[in-house]
């Protein structure tokens, strides 16, 4: 522990050259608050206040026992933890520095340190979206207004970057896949996905050509997740690989590169913080409720996880998708029976800001759920 404000500038400076995510302030004794807010000042990140007592309490009798006063100061200071808080909470509320506490025990506070686990992830999850490469690749659906989202303000809430992409430069790079590495792509869909019976050769070759592209796009430009549409009208080499991009961008989704369709940026964006913290997302919606046996149906177009689903997604061919021209596969498929976390990134633009909206469920199974076909 710093205990003069020079160290704690130093401290501090080592912090920011290091490029910590967040802070834990362990309060183990008392501390002066002069040599606290100098460190998170420069630091410029979450701070998370531990005020945790080194046990359930005092041993009252063996500490009155004790003939040494010295040492009888140095155990009281041991378990003064909870004295300094409220001054450090004090000062930072006063000089604008965001904090949070956590108050429990050092040792056997499960719920304690359960809280602090979350924090760690949560900071991770962060790290994780503030250097994400996000891709968007065609434009939006003229239809749904509600998409549209300023994207600047995407950078100013999560950090990382965001790449603006042709379908053109996909279309260019599906031209130079291999027979071979078609094949070795169709394989792999036969292996990850339950493929129908009725799906023509030629449209698993179509999708597989596409799927190989998507890959080389996506290593070209380091993409950690991705949002699209684009109707393809009008260039039938746009047309044939926009319609044939849906099992490509599930096996990316499935891949920690989540995919989310209608060039639907928010929901990418939840969909790489799902994935972030290892759940794992697709995008969803609500269509449906059922007042009968008290559920509401859900499920969207687009590519979707393989990893969350119940028992193997299956591919079928649609001989028309919903929005866009042209035909080929698709995928279908139930999520896993279980709780299930529904998050939303949603825009204020009255308060020129972003916010996180997040409900909790639970899949009942078959009689609670609707498969629905994905496009």
């Amino acid at each position: 522990m710093w205990t003069r404000p020079e160290k704690a500038f130093a401290a501090g400076a080592e912090f920011r050259r290091q490029g910590v995510d967040l802070i834990f302030l362990y309060v183990s004794t008392y501390a002066l608050s002069s040599t606290v807010l100098p460190v998170v000042q420069r630091a410029k990140v979450p701070v998370v206040i531990l005020n945790l007592s080194p046990g359930a309490a005092i041993d009252y009798g063996a500490f009155n026992a004790m003939a040494d006063r010295t040492q009888m100061t140095g155990e009281w200071l041991a378990w003064c933890s909870a004295c300094p808080v409220p001054e450090i909470a004090n000062v930072f509320n006063r000089t604008g520095v965001r904090f949070h506490q956590i108050t429990g025990m050092l040792y056997g506070d499960a719920e304690c340190w359960n809280e602090v686990r979350e924090w760690v992830e949560a900071a991770r999850v962060a790290h994780v979206m503030a250097y994400n490469r996000l891709g968007c690749m065609g434009h939006y659906y003229s239809g749904m207004l509600d998409i549209y989202s300023d994207l600047t303000l995407q950078y100013a809430a999560f950090g990382g970057h965001i790449e603006l992409l042709e379908v053109d430069e996909l279309s260019a790079i599906r031209k130079g896949v291999t027979d071979a590495e078609v094949r070795d792509r169709v394989g792999v869909f036969h292996r990850e996905f339950e493929v129908q019976a009725d799906c023509p050769e030629g449209e698993l070759e179509r999708a597989a050509r596409t799927s190989v592209a998507l890959d080389r796009l996506v290593e070209k430009y380091r993409l950690g997740s991705m949002a699209y549409y684009y109707k393809g009208t009008g260039n039938a080499d746009n047309e044939d690989t926009i319609s044939s991009i849906i099992l490509g961008n599930s096996l990316l989704t499935a891949g920690h590169v989540p995919v989310a369709g209608e060039y639907e940026v928010k929901n990418a964006q939840a969909m790489k913080i799902m994935d972030g913290f290892g759940a794992g997302g697709s995008f969803t919606e609500y269509y449906a409720m059922d007042f009968k046996d008290d559920v509401v149906l859900m499920g969207h177009d687009g590519p979707g996880h393989i990893g969350i689903a119940e028992g193997r997604t299956r591919v079928r061919p649609l001989k028309v998708y919903h929005g866009k021209v042209g035909r080929g596969l698709s995928v279908e498929m139930s999520v896993k029976n279980g709780p299930v976390t529904l998050l939303s990134v949603v825009e204020q633009p009255q308060k020129g800001r972003l916010m996180l909206l997040v409900a909790g469920g639970a899949v009942r199974g078959r009689a609670g759920t609707a498969d629905r076909q994905y496009e």
